[in-house]
């Protein structure tokens, strides 16, 4: 139970943290509900960046994911959990939200990697609703790099971040299982 405790206190704390950064959001005139795709080492400021909008989120099914699905949830997040390896199937619960005019997100290189590399989960996501699969891009102002497989990137608190979305493939809309 304590542990319990521990992780909702630190993902208050981390979601307060959170929304002191001063985001820049900038978006193509085409931008609307799809999947957005970001890095592994992104996730916070991806996180932030799209809060409070109902977003539907791929989240992993490991200890990581379980105190990243809180703090998500508690900037505004509907989270399912999964990843490439565990509860993959999972990821077809984020075709209702996209079919319905949200948006859905991941992590475009899954929660093991490798890094920068396109995991099938998104392609397969774009091509099955129809949706675009928008890419999210961050330009950091203070923060520090971990030395993790993904480099995973922390923004000093009320620090500033750009985050810039461009378009990354639409796939025709296709019957697959």
């Amino acid at each position: 139970m304590f542990d319990g405790f521990k992780a909702k206190m630190g993902s208050f704390l981390v979601s307060l943290w959170l929304r002191s950064l001063r985001v820049r959001l900038e978006t193509p005139e085409e931008f609307g509900p799809g999947i957005l795709g970001t890095w592994h080492r992104d996730l916070l400021a991806s996180c932030v960046a799209f809060k409070d909008m109902g977003v539907h989120a791929f989240v992993s099914q490991s200890k990581d994911g379980d105190f990243f699905s809180a703090t998500a949830k508690r900037l505004g997040y509907v989270v399912t959990r999964g990843s490439d390896s565990h509860g993959a199937l999972n990821v077809r619960h984020l075709l209702e939200s996209l079919k319905s005019g949200q948006f859905a997100g991941m992590a475009l290189d899954g929660p093991h990697g490798p890094a920068g590399i396109v995991k099938p989960g998104s392609l397969w996501l774009s091509r099955k609703s129809g949706r675009p699969l928008w890419e999210i891009q961050v330009q950091y102002g203070r923060h520090f790099t971990l030395h993790t497989w993904d480099r995973f990137i922390i923004p000093f608190p009320m620090s500033t971040i750009v985050v810039r979305i461009k378009y990354f493939c639409q796939k025709q809309k296709e019957d697959v299982s």
